[in-house]
Protein backbone atom coordinates (compact mmCIF):
# COMPACT_ATOMS: atom_id res chain seq x y z
CA UNK A 1 0.00 0.00 0.00
CA UNK A 2 2.81 2.40 0.87
CA UNK A 3 4.37 1.86 -2.56
CA UNK A 4 1.05 2.59 -4.31
CA UNK A 5 0.39 5.79 -2.39
CA UNK A 6 3.96 6.92 -2.93
CA UNK A 7 3.65 6.34 -6.68
CA UNK A 8 0.69 8.71 -6.85
CA UNK A 9 2.54 11.35 -4.87
CA UNK A 10 5.52 11.04 -7.20
CA UNK A 11 3.34 12.24 -10.06
CA UNK A 12 2.68 15.50 -8.23
CA UNK A 13 6.26 16.02 -7.05
CA UNK A 14 7.79 15.30 -10.46
CA UNK A 15 5.47 17.82 -12.07
CA UNK A 16 6.35 20.59 -9.61
CA UNK A 17 10.12 20.21 -9.93
CA UNK A 18 10.39 19.29 -13.59
CA UNK A 19 8.46 22.36 -14.76
CA UNK A 20 10.73 24.86 -12.99
CA UNK A 21 13.68 23.72 -15.12
CA UNK A 22 11.76 24.34 -18.34
CA UNK A 23 10.22 27.74 -17.55
CA UNK A 24 12.72 29.73 -19.66
CA UNK A 25 12.03 27.45 -22.65
CA UNK A 26 8.26 27.75 -22.22
CA UNK A 27 8.66 31.53 -22.12
CA UNK A 28 10.68 31.55 -25.35
CA UNK A 29 8.27 29.19 -27.13
CA UNK A 30 4.93 30.68 -26.06
CA UNK A 31 6.09 34.25 -25.42
CA UNK A 32 5.43 36.60 -22.53
CA UNK A 33 7.32 38.06 -19.58
CA UNK A 34 8.76 36.23 -16.58
CA UNK A 35 5.72 37.32 -14.56
CA UNK A 36 3.46 35.93 -17.26
CA UNK A 37 5.15 32.55 -17.56
CA UNK A 38 5.06 32.17 -13.77
CA UNK A 39 1.37 31.40 -14.23
CA UNK A 40 2.41 27.95 -15.42
CA UNK A 41 3.29 27.41 -11.75
CA UNK A 42 0.66 29.77 -10.36
CA UNK A 43 -2.31 28.07 -12.04
CA UNK A 44 -1.17 24.81 -10.49
CA UNK A 45 -0.60 26.14 -6.96
CA UNK A 46 -3.76 28.28 -6.88
CA UNK A 47 -6.09 25.41 -7.72
CA UNK A 48 -4.22 22.92 -5.56
CA UNK A 49 -4.28 25.22 -2.56
CA UNK A 50 -7.94 26.14 -3.06
CA UNK A 51 -9.35 22.61 -3.38
CA UNK A 52 -7.01 20.48 -1.28
CA UNK A 53 -8.87 20.96 2.00
CA UNK A 54 -12.15 20.20 0.27
CA UNK A 55 -10.84 17.01 -1.32
CA UNK A 56 -9.29 15.92 1.97
CA UNK A 57 -12.60 16.32 3.79
CA UNK A 58 -14.57 14.72 0.96
CA UNK A 59 -12.29 11.70 1.15
CA UNK A 60 -13.26 11.30 4.82
CA UNK A 61 -16.93 11.33 3.79
CA UNK A 62 -16.96 9.45 0.47
CA UNK A 63 -14.11 6.96 0.87
CA UNK A 64 -10.43 7.51 0.18
CA UNK A 65 -9.93 4.76 -2.39
CA UNK A 66 -12.54 6.12 -4.83
CA UNK A 67 -11.40 9.72 -4.44
CA UNK A 68 -7.75 8.73 -4.81
CA UNK A 69 -8.38 6.84 -8.06
CA UNK A 70 -10.29 9.84 -9.41
CA UNK A 71 -7.30 12.02 -8.66
CA UNK A 72 -4.95 9.77 -10.64
CA UNK A 73 -7.24 9.88 -13.68
CA UNK A 74 -7.64 13.67 -13.57
CA UNK A 75 -3.93 14.32 -13.06
CA UNK A 76 -2.91 12.00 -15.89
CA UNK A 77 -5.46 13.37 -18.36
CA UNK A 78 -4.55 16.99 -17.61
CA UNK A 79 -0.84 16.16 -17.98
CA UNK A 80 -1.61 14.96 -21.50
CA UNK A 81 -3.50 18.21 -22.18
CA UNK A 82 -0.53 20.26 -20.93
CA UNK A 83 1.82 18.39 -23.24
CA UNK A 84 -0.43 19.11 -26.23
CA UNK A 85 -1.23 22.74 -25.31
CA UNK A 86 -1.39 25.00 -28.40
CA UNK A 87 -0.99 28.22 -26.42
CA UNK A 88 -0.36 29.70 -23.00
CA UNK A 89 -4.04 30.09 -22.03
CA UNK A 90 -4.77 26.45 -22.82
CA UNK A 91 -1.66 25.44 -20.87
CA UNK A 92 -2.70 27.47 -17.83
CA UNK A 93 -6.21 25.96 -17.82
CA UNK A 94 -4.79 22.46 -18.12
CA UNK A 95 -2.38 23.23 -15.28
CA UNK A 96 -5.33 24.31 -13.16
CA UNK A 97 -7.02 20.94 -13.73
CA UNK A 98 -3.72 19.28 -12.97
CA UNK A 99 -3.67 21.14 -9.66
CA UNK A 100 -7.06 19.68 -8.74
CA UNK A 101 -5.80 16.18 -9.49
CA UNK A 102 -2.63 16.84 -7.53
CA UNK A 103 -4.64 18.13 -4.57
CA UNK A 104 -6.64 14.90 -4.47
CA UNK A 105 -3.52 12.75 -4.54
CA UNK A 106 -1.59 14.70 -1.93
CA UNK A 107 -4.52 15.20 0.45
CA UNK A 108 -5.17 11.44 0.55
CA UNK A 109 -1.58 10.21 0.78
CA UNK A 110 -0.98 10.94 4.47
CA UNK A 111 -4.44 9.75 5.60
CA UNK A 112 -3.97 6.42 3.80
CA UNK A 113 -0.55 5.99 5.40
CA UNK A 114 -1.83 7.02 8.84
CA UNK A 115 -4.68 4.52 8.61
CA UNK A 116 -2.36 1.66 7.72
CA UNK A 117 0.47 2.26 10.23
CA UNK A 118 0.75 2.98 13.96
CA UNK A 119 3.32 4.67 16.21
CA UNK A 120 6.95 4.43 15.16
CA UNK A 121 5.99 2.39 12.08
CA UNK A 122 3.90 5.36 10.98
CA UNK A 123 6.84 7.71 11.52
CA UNK A 124 9.05 5.49 9.38
CA UNK A 125 6.33 5.13 6.72
CA UNK A 126 5.96 8.91 6.50
CA UNK A 127 9.74 9.24 6.34
CA UNK A 128 9.80 6.69 3.50
CA UNK A 129 7.05 8.59 1.68
CA UNK A 130 8.83 11.93 1.98
CA UNK A 131 12.16 10.37 1.02
CA UNK A 132 10.68 8.78 -2.10
CA UNK A 133 9.22 12.14 -3.04
CA UNK A 134 12.68 13.62 -2.57
CA UNK A 135 14.15 10.91 -4.80
CA UNK A 136 11.67 11.97 -7.46
CA UNK A 137 12.85 15.52 -6.90
CA UNK A 138 16.38 14.24 -7.49
CA UNK A 139 15.50 12.63 -10.81
CA UNK A 140 13.06 15.29 -12.04
CA UNK A 141 15.46 18.22 -12.65
CA UNK A 142 17.88 16.11 -14.67
CA UNK A 143 15.07 14.34 -16.50
CA UNK A 144 13.42 17.68 -17.24
CA UNK A 145 16.67 19.18 -18.46
CA UNK A 146 17.38 16.26 -20.78
CA UNK A 147 13.83 16.24 -22.13
CA UNK A 148 13.92 19.98 -22.82
CA UNK A 149 17.37 19.90 -24.45
CA UNK A 150 16.73 16.76 -26.52
CA UNK A 151 13.04 17.20 -27.39
CA UNK A 152 10.99 20.12 -26.00
CA UNK A 153 9.32 21.38 -22.84
CA UNK A 154 6.16 19.47 -23.82
CA UNK A 155 7.85 16.20 -22.91
CA UNK A 156 8.03 17.36 -19.28
CA UNK A 157 4.26 16.94 -19.03
CA UNK A 158 3.87 13.92 -21.28
CA UNK A 159 6.26 11.90 -19.10
CA UNK A 160 3.53 11.82 -16.44
CA UNK A 161 1.13 9.90 -18.68
CA UNK A 162 2.70 6.40 -18.58
CA UNK A 163 3.46 6.80 -14.87
CA UNK A 164 -0.16 7.74 -14.23
CA UNK A 165 -1.52 4.80 -16.20
CA UNK A 166 0.63 2.33 -14.26
CA UNK A 167 -0.25 3.98 -10.94
CA UNK A 168 -3.98 3.74 -11.71
CA UNK A 169 -3.85 0.07 -12.70
CA UNK A 170 -1.91 -0.90 -9.58
CA UNK A 171 -4.03 1.24 -7.25
CA UNK A 172 -7.28 -0.12 -8.70
CA UNK A 173 -6.10 -3.68 -8.17
CA UNK A 174 -4.30 -3.39 -4.84
CA UNK A 175 -5.30 -0.29 -2.90
CA UNK A 176 -7.46 -1.28 0.10
CA UNK A 177 -10.66 0.55 0.94
CA UNK A 178 -10.47 1.74 4.57
CA UNK A 179 -13.52 0.76 6.66
CA UNK A 180 -16.36 3.26 6.63
CA UNK A 181 -16.49 5.60 9.60
CA UNK A 182 -18.96 7.99 11.17
CA UNK A 183 -17.43 10.90 9.27
CA UNK A 184 -18.37 9.28 5.96
CA UNK A 185 -22.07 9.38 6.93
CA UNK A 186 -22.05 13.03 7.96
CA UNK A 187 -23.29 15.82 5.64
CA UNK A 188 -20.78 17.60 3.43
CA UNK A 189 -20.19 21.28 4.16
CA UNK A 190 -20.73 22.53 0.61
CA UNK A 191 -21.12 26.20 1.63
CA UNK A 192 -17.85 26.09 3.51
CA UNK A 193 -16.12 24.34 0.63
CA UNK A 194 -17.20 26.98 -1.91
CA UNK A 195 -16.20 29.85 0.38
CA UNK A 196 -12.81 28.30 1.10
CA UNK A 197 -12.10 27.81 -2.61
CA UNK A 198 -13.15 31.39 -3.40
CA UNK A 199 -11.20 33.02 -0.56
CA UNK A 200 -7.99 31.07 -1.14
CA UNK A 201 -8.23 31.59 -4.89
CA UNK A 202 -8.63 35.36 -4.53
CA UNK A 203 -5.88 35.60 -1.92
CA UNK A 204 -3.37 33.71 -4.01
CA UNK A 205 -4.33 35.59 -7.18
CA UNK A 206 -3.81 38.93 -5.43
CA UNK A 207 -0.43 37.87 -4.05
CA UNK A 208 0.76 36.61 -7.41
CA UNK A 209 -0.54 39.54 -9.45
CA UNK A 210 0.22 42.28 -6.93
CA UNK A 211 3.56 43.09 -8.52
CA UNK A 212 2.00 43.72 -11.94
CA UNK A 213 -1.17 45.41 -10.70
CA UNK A 214 0.59 47.45 -8.00
CA UNK A 215 0.33 46.55 -4.32
CA UNK A 216 -1.59 49.72 -3.57
CA UNK A 217 -3.79 49.59 -6.68
CA UNK A 218 -7.56 49.29 -6.53
CA UNK A 219 -7.69 45.78 -8.09
CA UNK A 220 -5.20 44.36 -5.56
CA UNK A 221 -6.92 46.02 -2.59
CA UNK A 222 -10.35 44.78 -3.75
CA UNK A 223 -9.06 41.24 -4.29
CA UNK A 224 -7.41 41.08 -0.86
CA UNK A 225 -10.44 42.66 0.80
CA UNK A 226 -12.84 40.17 -0.79
CA UNK A 227 -10.56 37.29 0.13
CA UNK A 228 -10.53 38.36 3.79
CA UNK A 229 -14.30 38.94 3.82
CA UNK A 230 -15.05 35.53 2.31
CA UNK A 231 -12.68 33.84 4.74
CA UNK A 232 -14.35 35.54 7.73
CA UNK A 233 -17.74 34.29 6.49
CA UNK A 234 -16.20 30.84 6.02
CA UNK A 235 -14.95 30.81 9.63
CA UNK A 236 -18.42 31.79 10.86
CA UNK A 237 -19.99 28.90 8.97
CA UNK A 238 -17.39 26.48 10.31
CA UNK A 239 -18.32 27.32 13.90
CA UNK A 240 -21.95 26.31 13.24
CA UNK A 241 -21.50 23.44 10.78
CA UNK A 242 -22.39 19.93 11.93
CA UNK A 243 -19.51 18.47 9.92
CA UNK A 244 -17.18 21.40 9.12
CA UNK A 245 -14.77 21.41 6.21
CA UNK A 246 -12.07 22.70 8.58
CA UNK A 247 -11.99 21.72 12.24
CA UNK A 248 -10.92 25.00 13.85
CA UNK A 249 -10.16 23.29 17.15
CA UNK A 250 -7.05 21.80 15.54
CA UNK A 251 -5.40 25.20 15.68
CA UNK A 252 -5.80 25.28 19.46
CA UNK A 253 -3.09 22.60 19.57
CA UNK A 254 0.21 24.56 19.51
CA UNK A 255 2.13 21.67 17.95
CA UNK A 256 -0.31 21.47 15.03
CA UNK A 257 -0.14 25.23 14.45
CA UNK A 258 3.65 25.08 14.51
CA UNK A 259 3.74 22.11 12.16
CA UNK A 260 1.46 23.57 9.49
CA UNK A 261 3.27 26.91 9.72
CA UNK A 262 6.55 25.13 9.08
CA UNK A 263 5.03 23.29 6.12
CA UNK A 264 3.83 26.56 4.59
CA UNK A 265 7.24 28.19 5.02
CA UNK A 266 8.98 25.12 3.62
CA UNK A 267 7.11 25.56 0.34
CA UNK A 268 7.74 29.31 0.32
CA UNK A 269 11.46 28.58 0.44
CA UNK A 270 11.58 25.45 -1.70
CA UNK A 271 9.30 26.25 -4.64
CA UNK A 272 9.91 29.99 -4.64
CA UNK A 273 13.64 29.51 -4.22
CA UNK A 274 13.92 26.89 -6.95
CA UNK A 275 12.24 29.13 -9.53
CA UNK A 276 14.93 31.75 -9.00
CA UNK A 277 17.74 29.19 -8.75
CA UNK A 278 16.78 28.26 -12.31
CA UNK A 279 16.73 31.89 -13.42
CA UNK A 280 20.23 32.36 -11.98
CA UNK A 281 21.73 29.18 -13.42
CA UNK A 282 20.39 29.85 -16.90
CA UNK A 283 20.35 33.66 -16.93
CA UNK A 284 23.63 34.47 -15.16
CA UNK A 285 25.74 31.33 -15.64
CA UNK A 286 24.23 30.35 -19.03
CA UNK A 287 23.73 26.70 -18.09
CA UNK A 288 21.64 24.49 -20.34
CA UNK A 289 18.44 22.97 -18.96
CA UNK A 290 20.34 19.73 -18.34
CA UNK A 291 23.13 21.60 -16.56
CA UNK A 292 20.56 23.36 -14.41
CA UNK A 293 19.02 20.03 -13.48
CA UNK A 294 22.42 18.65 -12.52
CA UNK A 295 23.08 21.65 -10.26
CA UNK A 296 19.91 20.85 -8.32
CA UNK A 297 20.96 17.22 -7.76
CA UNK A 298 23.28 17.76 -4.72
CA UNK A 299 20.50 19.35 -2.71
CA UNK A 300 18.04 16.60 -3.64
CA UNK A 301 20.55 13.90 -2.66
CA UNK A 302 21.14 15.55 0.70
CA UNK A 303 17.41 15.96 1.25
CA UNK A 304 16.74 12.30 0.53
CA UNK A 305 19.39 11.12 2.98
CA UNK A 306 18.31 13.59 5.64
CA UNK A 307 14.69 12.46 5.29
CA UNK A 308 15.56 8.88 6.20
CA UNK A 309 17.79 10.09 9.04
CA UNK A 310 14.91 12.16 10.40
CA UNK A 311 12.70 9.08 10.59
CA UNK A 312 15.25 7.41 12.88
CA UNK A 313 15.91 10.52 14.95
CA UNK A 314 12.22 10.77 15.85
CA UNK A 315 12.54 7.55 17.84
CA UNK A 316 15.13 9.20 20.13
CA UNK A 317 14.45 12.94 20.14
CA UNK A 318 11.39 15.22 20.29
CA UNK A 319 10.38 16.62 16.89
CA UNK A 320 10.80 20.33 17.68
CA UNK A 321 14.61 20.42 17.84
CA UNK A 322 14.85 18.20 14.74
CA UNK A 323 12.68 20.58 12.72
CA UNK A 324 14.56 23.58 14.12
CA UNK A 325 17.85 22.03 13.00
CA UNK A 326 16.44 21.80 9.49
CA UNK A 327 15.55 25.48 9.38
CA UNK A 328 18.90 26.45 10.87
CA UNK A 329 20.53 24.65 7.94
CA UNK A 330 18.19 26.43 5.53
CA UNK A 331 19.15 29.80 6.99
CA UNK A 332 22.89 29.12 6.81
CA UNK A 333 22.66 27.81 3.25
CA UNK A 334 20.52 30.71 2.02
CA UNK A 335 22.93 33.27 3.49
CA UNK A 336 25.90 31.47 1.93
CA UNK A 337 24.20 31.34 -1.47
CA UNK A 338 23.20 34.99 -1.24
CA UNK A 339 26.85 36.00 -0.93
CA UNK A 340 28.12 33.40 -3.43
CA UNK A 341 25.81 34.12 -6.37
CA UNK A 342 27.66 36.07 -9.04
CA UNK A 343 28.16 35.73 -12.81
CA UNK A 344 31.53 34.06 -12.15
CA UNK A 345 30.61 31.69 -9.28
CA UNK A 346 32.11 28.20 -9.56
CA UNK A 347 30.18 24.95 -9.38
CA UNK A 348 31.83 23.82 -6.13
CA UNK A 349 31.18 27.20 -4.51
CA UNK A 350 27.46 26.75 -5.13
CA UNK A 351 27.23 22.98 -4.61
CA UNK A 352 28.27 23.03 -0.94
CA UNK A 353 25.53 25.42 0.28
CA UNK A 354 23.03 23.62 -1.97
CA UNK A 355 23.89 20.42 -0.08
CA UNK A 356 23.21 22.16 3.24
CA UNK A 357 19.97 23.62 1.81
CA UNK A 358 18.74 20.16 0.83
CA UNK A 359 19.79 18.59 4.13
CA UNK A 360 17.77 21.18 6.02
CA UNK A 361 14.64 20.48 4.02
CA UNK A 362 14.97 16.72 4.47
CA UNK A 363 15.66 16.74 8.21
CA UNK A 364 12.61 18.93 8.90
CA UNK A 365 10.11 17.34 6.52
CA UNK A 366 9.14 14.02 8.11
CA UNK A 367 8.90 15.22 11.76
CA UNK A 368 6.61 18.08 10.74
CA UNK A 369 4.24 15.70 8.96
CA UNK A 370 4.26 13.26 11.88
CA UNK A 371 3.38 16.01 14.35
CA UNK A 372 0.51 17.27 12.19
CA UNK A 373 -0.97 13.81 11.61
CA UNK A 374 -0.59 12.82 15.28
CA UNK A 375 -3.02 15.38 16.72
CA UNK A 376 -6.25 13.68 15.53
CA UNK A 377 -7.78 10.24 15.26
CA UNK A 378 -7.87 8.31 11.98
CA UNK A 379 -11.47 9.34 11.33
CA UNK A 380 -10.35 12.93 10.65
CA UNK A 381 -7.00 12.17 9.03
CA UNK A 382 -8.23 13.40 5.67
CA UNK A 383 -9.11 16.79 7.14
CA UNK A 384 -5.61 17.15 8.59
CA UNK A 385 -3.97 15.92 5.39
CA UNK A 386 -6.00 18.45 3.44
CA UNK A 387 -5.05 21.28 5.78
CA UNK A 388 -1.35 20.45 5.55
CA UNK A 389 -1.38 20.17 1.77
CA UNK A 390 -3.49 23.33 1.38
CA UNK A 391 -0.94 25.40 3.27
CA UNK A 392 1.90 23.73 1.37
CA UNK A 393 0.36 24.70 -1.97
CA UNK A 394 -0.47 28.22 -0.81
CA UNK A 395 3.11 28.49 0.41
CA UNK A 396 4.32 27.67 -3.08
CA UNK A 397 2.19 30.46 -4.49
CA UNK A 398 3.30 32.93 -1.84
CA UNK A 399 6.93 32.00 -2.42
CA UNK A 400 6.68 32.49 -6.17
CA UNK A 401 4.89 35.83 -5.75
CA UNK A 402 6.65 37.52 -2.85
CA UNK A 403 10.14 36.35 -3.76
CA UNK A 404 9.36 37.32 -7.34
CA UNK A 405 8.69 40.90 -6.23
CA UNK A 406 12.15 41.00 -4.62
CA UNK A 407 13.76 39.43 -7.67
CA UNK A 408 12.19 41.91 -10.08
CA UNK A 409 13.07 44.89 -7.87
CA UNK A 410 16.76 43.94 -7.77
CA UNK A 411 17.19 42.42 -11.24
CA UNK A 412 17.01 45.61 -13.28
CA UNK A 413 17.45 44.05 -16.70
CA UNK A 414 18.53 40.69 -18.11
CA UNK A 415 22.31 41.00 -17.85
CA UNK A 416 24.30 38.45 -15.87
CA UNK A 417 24.90 40.94 -13.06
CA UNK A 418 21.23 41.89 -12.89
CA UNK A 419 20.07 38.27 -12.71
CA UNK A 420 22.66 37.47 -10.03
CA UNK A 421 21.59 40.51 -8.01
CA UNK A 422 17.95 39.47 -8.12
CA UNK A 423 18.77 35.90 -7.10
CA UNK A 424 20.92 37.09 -4.19
CA UNK A 425 18.08 39.25 -2.88
CA UNK A 426 15.77 36.22 -2.96
CA UNK A 427 18.25 34.12 -0.98
CA UNK A 428 18.86 36.76 1.70
CA UNK A 429 15.10 37.07 2.19
CA UNK A 430 14.87 33.28 2.39
CA UNK A 431 17.49 33.26 5.16
CA UNK A 432 15.45 35.72 7.20
CA UNK A 433 12.28 33.64 6.74
CA UNK A 434 14.14 30.50 7.83
CA UNK A 435 15.24 32.17 11.08
CA UNK A 436 11.68 33.30 11.84
CA UNK A 437 10.38 29.77 11.22
CA UNK A 438 13.09 28.29 13.45
CA UNK A 439 11.97 30.47 16.36
CA UNK A 440 8.30 29.65 15.74
CA UNK A 441 9.01 25.92 15.73
CA UNK A 442 10.96 26.01 19.00
CA UNK A 443 8.10 27.84 20.73
CA UNK A 444 5.15 25.81 19.38
CA UNK A 445 6.54 22.30 18.84
CA UNK A 446 7.83 21.34 22.27
CA UNK A 447 7.48 18.14 24.35
CA UNK A 448 4.52 19.57 26.31
CA UNK A 449 2.52 20.37 23.17
CA UNK A 450 3.18 17.21 21.13
CA UNK A 451 0.68 14.37 21.72
CA UNK A 452 2.33 11.21 22.96
CA UNK A 453 5.42 13.02 24.29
Amino acid sequence: MLALVTAGSLLVVIDIVIVTVGLPQIQRDLGGSLAGVQWVIVAYTVTMGAVTQVTGTLSDRLGRRTVYLTGIVLFTASSLACGLAPGVVFLDVARGLQGIGGAILMANSLPLISHEFEGQRRNMAIATWTTAATAAGLIAPVLGGVLVDVTSWRAMFLVNVPVGVVAFVLAYAKLPAPPRSGAERQPIDWAGAVLLIASLGLLTFALLRGGDQGWGSAPTIVQLGLAVLLFVVFLGIQKRAQAPTLELSLFRVPAFTGAVSAVLMSRVLTIGGTVYFVQYFQGALHFTATGTGLMLVPGAVAQMGAGMLAGKLQARFPPGPIVALGYACKGVAATWLGFAMSPTAGVVTLAVPLLIWGFGGGIAGAPVMSVAMGVVDKQHAGMVGGTVTTLAAIGGGIGTAVLGVLYTAHAQGTTEDAVASGASAVLFASAALAVVTLALVLVLINPRSVPGR
